[in-house]
Formats: structure tokens, C-alpha cells, sequence
């Protein structure tokens, strides 16, 4: 990701029919990248690197996507 771009993530609870499909996103560090917590909306803030963790409400399941964040262009 660049500076300034956003993406969303998807996180897809299984089995499909579990009970509790409900995830929460959280960052490793906000000053490089903001995510929404229901959402999965990522926000890239500064050059570096992140992790974005998702996790079940049902189970503390996680899944991590790392994100690295590179200057915009024309910086």
C-alpha cells in the first residue's frame, strides 16, 4: 500500500454456520496504519510496516495480514 490508500479486508468465519460470525480487526501499530474494527478498513499513515489481526468473538480465533506501507506517489 501507498500513503494515503485504503483497502478493506474480509475475514470469513468457518464452518459457515457457526454460531458467532462476529471479528474485530486491530493494528500492531496505529501510527502506520489505522483499521477499523468492525469494518476491516485499513488506512495506510505512514511508510513501514504492520500487522492487521482479526479475531472471532467465538473462540479468539486470529488471522494476520501484514501490510507494508511505501511513500505516495510524487513524494
Amino acid at each position: 500500500m501507498k500513503v494515503g490508500e485504503t483497502a478493506t479486508l474480509k475475514a470469513t468465519v468457518q464452518p459457515s454456520d457457526a454460531t458467532n460470525q462476529t471479528v474485530a480487526f486491530s493494528t500492531s501499530d496505529a501510527k502506520l496504519a489505522t483499521v477499523t474494527p468492525v469494518q476491516g478498513k485499513v488506512t495506510a499513515v505512514a511508510v513501514g510496516e504492520a500487522d492487521i489481526t482479526v479475531t472471532t468473538e467465538d473462540g479468539g480465533k486470529t488471522a494476520v495480514c501484514h501490510v507494508t506501507i511505501t511513500e505516495a506517489a510524487g513524494s
